[in-house]
């Protein structure tokens, strides 16, 4: 592509052709606030944030949505370009939902950073808010949309990154919010609830669907044996919650902080994805030499389970019938390990801390339940593992001393499970399996293209 000189900030700048200008600013080191901006995903220009100051221009331009051109003079640091977007984000404040010492992105609302980084301390502008719509019906999103900034980010996620798009805007003018289509509910539309939405999301207006407090009731109850499992994306996750860098690992220290919480037993989730591997591994080969439908799907994935049922019906007997790791998980722990430990089954309460929110959804289907108890009785997020940890007054993470998990039959796992977290680890583990079962021998070589990353299409012979 061609090069284009332009200058922003009185500094010369060489950008690319078909750059905007937040784009150039951002490759140069030159940070212009944003709102509604989600990098290859949408670029709306919706929030009017990003406005910038361009000679010749009679008003201000939205640096996300204004391509640059050859000569083009720009400035982000202008009285006119910063009185332009203050005033912008009062505008959004003046119709924002202020409950922010309640609100569960408090110290990590874009908004809030914002409107301290603009200084802004008082509202000025006072008048009607929009009607607002709560909605907490769905067992793993809240929506609350006096908090919505009407920003679009959720819907470019739905839409563009995941292919759904059940999420649109809803009416027009100043009673216009942004919501699942026709005005519905999470319920009423085939919604995954993968939670992409929420991770996208700027503010307090979608959010997972908490379960702090009944984990919380149940480590107080005496007569409840509180068993956590945690899944491997977690701990490599969880110390940004405490402000460490990103990709920290905090293996130790996170099963010390649980433990301190007060549960009774701390596993590790690789466990269950052994036995899912042993199920998916073996049905298969079961499907290549007896005949079945091929080829097979994995089922670990309750996102991706629920995406099969609502867009692709006809391609459910592709599916394992394997149940997830992590209910896997529950339904030995609520069998076999109470069996072992002569624990009544009804006293056990496993919680299961997931990266993942449509894992909530999925411990109240109907088949996840062993007899007359479900497999898993309460999912956090890593958020929430966060918050909870931090209620019981650990806020520096780091500073705690490495604690391992419990070391019993739950506790004791392979190499397949620990590769589950790579993208491709799932059929690269089932593969293994399954030459070690033919072979009937340790497995020292296969004679396959390994699976795991991110780089093409993966492939297996």
């Amino acid at each position: 592509m061609g090069e284009v000189h332009i200058k922003i900030n009185n500094q010369f700048v060489t950008a690319e052709e078909g750059d905007t200008i937040l784009t150039a600013a951002n490759r140069s080191g030159i940070q212009i606030p944003t709102l509604c901006y989600l990098k290859d995903v949408i670029k709306s220009g919706a929030c009017r944030v990003c406005l910038v100051e361009v000679k010749g221009a009679r008003a201000l331009l939205s640096a996300c949505t204004t391509p640059v051109s050859e000569g083009m003079e720009v400035w982000t640091n202008s009285e006119r370009a910063i009185r332009g977007r203050k005033t912008t984000v009062e505008l959004i404040m003046s119709n924002h939902n202020k409950n922010c010492l309640s609100c569960k992105r408090n110290t990590n609302c874009e908004l809030q950073r914002l409107c301290a980084e603009l200084g802004i301390r008082e509202n000025r502008f006072e008048g009607e808010h929009t009607t607002p719509t709560f909605e907490d019906a769905s067992y793993g999103i809240v929506r609350d949309t006096s908090k919505c900034v009407l920003c679009e980010r959720c819907i470019g996620t739905c839409s563009q990154v995941q292919g759904i798009g059940i999420l649109g805007l809803q009416n027009r003018g100043f009673k216009t919010v942004c919501g699942p289509i026709y005005n519905g509910s999470f319920n009423d539309v085939n919604c995954m609830q993968c939670g992409q939405c929420v991770i996208a999301c700027p503010v307090g207006a979608l959010t997972e669907k908490e379960e702090i407090h009944e984990v919380i009731a149940a480590i107080n109850d005496p007569d409840k044996v509180v068993i956590c499992q945690t899944a491997p994306a977690v701990r490599a996750s969880l110390g940004e919650e405490f402000g460490l860098p990103i990709g920290t690992l905090v293996t130790g220290k996170m099963v010390a902080a649980l433990k301190r919480c007060g549960f009774d037993r701390v596993y590790d989730t690789n466990f269950g994805a052994d036995l899912t591997i042993m199920e998916e591994g073996t049905e298969l080969l079961h499907r290549l030499q007896k005949g079945g439908t091929l080829p097979m799907f994995t089922s670990c994935s309750p996102g991706w389970v629920r995406y099969i049922e609502y867009e692709y019906p006809e391609l459910l007997p592709h599916l394992s019938s394997a149940k997830s790791p992590h209910m896997m998980f529950g339904a030995i722990a609520k069998t076999y390990w109470a069996e072992k430990h002569n624990v009544d089954p009804s006293k056990i309460f496993v919680v299961s801390i997931m990266p993942c929110i449509a894992k909530k959804s999925e411990v109240h289907r109907p088949e996840c339940k062993t007899g007359e108890y479900p497999d898993v009785d309460a999912v956090l997020t890593t958020r929430e593992a966060g918050r909870l940890i931090k209620m019981y007054g650990m806020d520096d993470l780091d500073a705690l001393e490495d604690e391992a998990f419990d070391q019993d039959l739950l506790g004791e796992y392979t190499g397949a499970g620990v590769i589950f977290g790579a993208t491709g680890g799932v059929m690269e583990a089932a593969l293994r399996t399954v030459k070690q079962v033919l072979d009937g021998k340790p497995l020292e070589r296969v004679d396959f293209m390994e699976c795991r990353g991110m780089a093409g299409v993966k492939e297996a012979q």
